[in-house]
């Protein structure tokens, strides 16, 4: 299985997109509205539906970009925020996007990228971040398995991949993920080194 862009664009097509919870979810609100300094660059990596990038937007972050390279989720976005940015939504692959973010944002795009991918996820991450940039967000916590997407992990294996150029700051079970994702998330802070 190639997961490319057709695989995720027919996904969409097909309305075979489980993840999508048609709103921001809980661990991803409450961090929001924690923040203070809106001026902030903050990167959606994967979007989906971006419904983040909606709540960002609609909460006076103008500096949010998001990048997915499947066009159908891009275009939902442009019907839902009719006064959109165009430069601000990029139909492009994630490993070849360039830039400098203060924030970003993880939400189901590692765990449907090919396990394979994670350590070069990491570098790109680290390569997208401003000096101090933070990398915030939810893994999935349940056995890594060859059947996905999404791919699992744990704890002690994120540890391993994001330790080396990143600051744990948090890693620990989201106490309040969706009630189909309970117990399944951890929550994170990691800012680069």
């Amino acid at each position: 299985m190639k997961l490319n862009n057709k695989y995720w664009e027919n996904r969409y097509q097909t309305n075979d997109i489980s993840w999508d919870t048609g709103k921001i979810t809980t661990p991803l609100k409450e961090y929001i509205d924690q923040l203070e300094d809106k001026s902030i660059k903050i990167l959606i990596p994967g979007c989906g539906n971006g419904y983040e990038f909606e709540y960002l937007i609609n909460n006076g972050f103008e500096n949010s970009f998001v990048v997915d390279y499947a066009q159908n989720p891009i275009d939902n976005l442009k019907d839902r925020m009719p006064n959109y940015n165009p430069n601000q939504l990029i139909l492009s692959d994630f490993f070849e996007h360039e830039g400098s973010y203060d924030l970003i944002i993880e939400q189901t795009f590692f765990c449907a990228l090919n396990p394979e991918l994670r350590t070069k996820y990491v570098e790109k991450i680290v390569s997208l971040l401003s000096p101090k940039g933070k990398l915030m967000g939810l893994f999935f916590q349940f056995p890594l398995t060859e059947a996905g997407p999404p791919f699992g992990g744990s704890k002690e294996e994120y540890l391993k991949l994001f330790s080396t150029s990143f600051e744990i700051k948090t890693l620990e079970t989201a106490h309040n993920s969706i009630k189909p994702r309970l117990g399944n998330e951890l929550f994170f802070i990691f800012t680069k080194k």
